[in-house]
């Protein structure tokens, strides 16, 4: 094993060093690196940009906004019954955006929930700008494109003032700015799940989402009420980890799952070799 590791340390610093000789100072594509100025540094437009978990904290359900056919509507329109799956967007966004909200119809569409029935989608945009016309043309080709629109009553698209979207995002820990270089905001990708009374339960970063994480923690935010005898079962072998923002095997609960269902084949085995006896007399 550790003449493995060394051989493979050994070809990845020789791949290193013939990468830097083919790219250098002169040849197209070759990136300088700029003196003084540490790799980890984190680049100007997101600057005091984060997402951050807030796990129980309850959202400010009072926030009032309008959905997609103008009316005006409070946060907590869309809590009380069910689990929510939310996200913070803006809907003239050029890319990150729609990345977001692909990843979440993506992922949605093999959970074997349903939208408007088991769980509610709710996407808030971030951008004062945003109107009602726009969330509505968003929304229609959202779901037409992942073929969603039979459940289209449980997906919403809000938009509203600066004052109701600082309301909600501040309490969910998400923050953003505006980056006049590029004219577009700075901001992180991620999705909340929350639990029916409004308060954030898991959070997935990134773009793209594992459905059966998204399915786990649907089943888990819903209190049980959701989800088949083997969701259950997952969620005993399975737990969500704050520090990853995944679900990670517990590992004494598979033991003792292991245990169970070992006593349970050794009660089977005992059972049928004392009919077999039985029929024989």
């Amino acid at each position: 094993m550790m003449k493995s590791a060394f051989l493979l340390i050994a070809t990845f610093l020789i791949l290193t060093v013939q990468l830097r000789a083919q790219q250098g100072p002169g040849l197209p594509g070759a990136v300088a690196e700029e003196a003084g100025v540490p790799s980890t540094m984190v680049p100007a437009p997101l600057a005091n940009v984060t997402f951050e978990q807030r796990l129980n904290q309850p959202l400010p359900l009072d926030a009032r906004y309008r959905d997609e056919t103008g009316r005006t509507v409070v946060l907590g329109d869309y809590f009380g019954r069910r689990p929510v799956v939310l996200a913070f967007v803006y809907y003239q966004c050029p890319m990150l955006c729609t990345q977001v909200m692909n990843g979440v119809s993506s992922a949605l569409s093999v959970v074997p929930f349903t939208p408007g029935q088991d769980f509610d989608v709710v996407f808030i945009s971030f951008d004062p700008r945003d109107t009602p016309q726009g969330a509505a043309e968003k929304k229609k080709a959202l779901l037409a494109d992942y073929r969603q629109t039979a459940t289209a009553a449980g997906w919403h698209f809000l938009s509203g003032d600066e004052a109701s979207i600082r309301q909600v995002t501040s309490a969910a820990g998400f923050s953003y700015r505006w980056d006049e270089a590029t004219r577009q905001f700075a901001h992180v990708s991620g999705v909340l799940i929350t639990s029916a009374d409004g308060r954030l339960s898991q959070s997935f970063y990134g773009i793209e989402y594992s459905p059966k994480e998204v399915r786990l923690a649907l089943v888990e935010s819903a209190g049980g009420k959701i989800g088949s005898a083997v969701d259950k079962l997952l969620l005993y072998c399975y737990h969500y980890n704050p520090a990853t923002g995944r679900y990670g095997a517990i590992a004494m609960n598979l033991v003792r799952l292991g245990g169970v269902v070992t006593l349970i084949c050794l009660g089977g085995f005992v059972f049928l070799m004392r009919r077999r006896e039985s029929a024989r007399l």
